[in-house]
């Protein structure tokens, strides 16, 4: 049965809205995470924390979570950012961000977080909106539509598989702004939760990048950095997937979560982390932020935040086929890590 999103949108896009459970289970891995990033990006552009195109792609998730039998609300939260003019004067920007949060109960109290930022880039000030970064014509296909997708990928392949550990599935908003839904989603967190927290996976920022690369937080002890980081990388060089991990080329971002994501939130409180991403940290740079070689097509090395390079045509044309095989090749680790990690119970 369509929800009322899909009924909305039925004109503009058969099928991305079809109840996941009537065909994600005999899809091939990746299929149902690059059809739904694709959605997301092409229907919400312009997904600014606090904008209307937010607040709809943040209930269409939910519709998506609740389609599969989950439950599922909105975390609604009031924050501010700074945004800066010309003349150099700044001024506090308020906004109402919307988070997803989903569950997949587990037999223990012990919980699994996986998340993925759903919000996309608002100009922080005039000289970015001058520069095309950010606005209402992004479509944030990397940054982060493809880590939602993936996300709920895995929640539909998961939700019908007992588990020791319970799963929440994550979709935060205001990560541009400076991690705010991330931060909202660790204040609401009781010490016992905290507690209970045995890991926290961030999707993000997975197509453009040469590698995937998982890293653990900086806090993150070797027990588990051995059990999360390393079993992912083996579980991806035995499929073939090129992925590696933070070299810790420099002193100021060590081996761990680098920076400037969710992950970084629960890294600083002492929640193990696993980051995923798509970047190239052999290039140098300071803090992982270059993903690529500076070519004619990534002049700077990057996407991000970019409307003119962040979009699936653009994508589609100069990294052919890249977008389908991220997101199945994120799939194709993560499904047997996150199987392994919340132990699945066995008839």
């Amino acid at each position: 049965m369509f929800s009322a999103m899909c009924r909305r949108l039925l004109p503009l896009t058969l099928g991305a809205c079809f109840s996941s459970s009537l065909f994600a289970a005999s899809l091939p891995a990746g299929q149902m995470a690059n059809e739904q990033a694709r959605h997301i990006a092409t229907y919400f552009p312009g997904r600014m924390t606090g904008s209307p195109a937010e607040m709809l792609s943040a209930d269409y998730v939910r519709q998506q979570f609740a389609q599969m039998g989950y439950e599922s609300d909105l975390r609604v939260f009031n924050s501010r950012y700074i945004y800066t003019t010309k003349d150099n004067r700044q001024n506090w920007h308020k906004v109402t961000g919307s988070s997803v949060i989903a569950a997949h109960e587990g037999k223990s109290s012990q919980q699994i977080i996986v998340m993925a930022h759903l919000d996309t880039y608002a100009p922080h000030s005039d000289a970015d909106s001058e520069n095309n970064l950010g606005g209402l014509t992004l479509q944030g296909i990397d940054d982060n539509a493809m880590g939602v997708g993936v996300m709920l990928e895995l929640a539909e392949r998961l939700k019908d598989t007992p588990t020791e550990y319970g799963i929440r599935f994550i979709a935060t908003s205001g990560e541009e702004e400076g991690k705010l839904g991330a931060e909202n989603i660790l204040k609401r967190m009781s010490e016992a939760e905290k507690k209970n927290t045995l890991l926290v996976i961030n999707l993000d920022s997975l197509v453009v990048g040469d590698k995937l690369y998982f890293n653990s937080g900086v806090t993150t002890p070797a027990s588990v950095r051995k059990l999360t980081r390393d079993r992912a990388l083996t579980i991806a060089h035995r499929l073939g997937i090129q992925a590696t991990t933070n070299p810790g080329l420099n002193k100021a971002y060590p081996k761990g979560t680098g920076c400037c994501s969710d992950a970084e939130v629960f890294d600083k409180a002492g929640i193990p982390v696993l980051s995923v991403e798509a970047t190239n940290w052999s290039l140098g740079n300071k803090d992982g932020y270059q993903q690529r070689a500076k070519s004619r097509a990534f002049p700077e090395g990057t996407s991000w935040h970019d409307v003119r390079l962040d979009n699936q045509q653009y994508l589609d044309k100069t990294l052919p086929g890249r977008i389908e095989k991220r997101s199945r090749d994120v799939v194709r680790v993560m499904l047997p890590l996150m199987k392994e990690l919340a132990k699945v119970k066995k008839a």
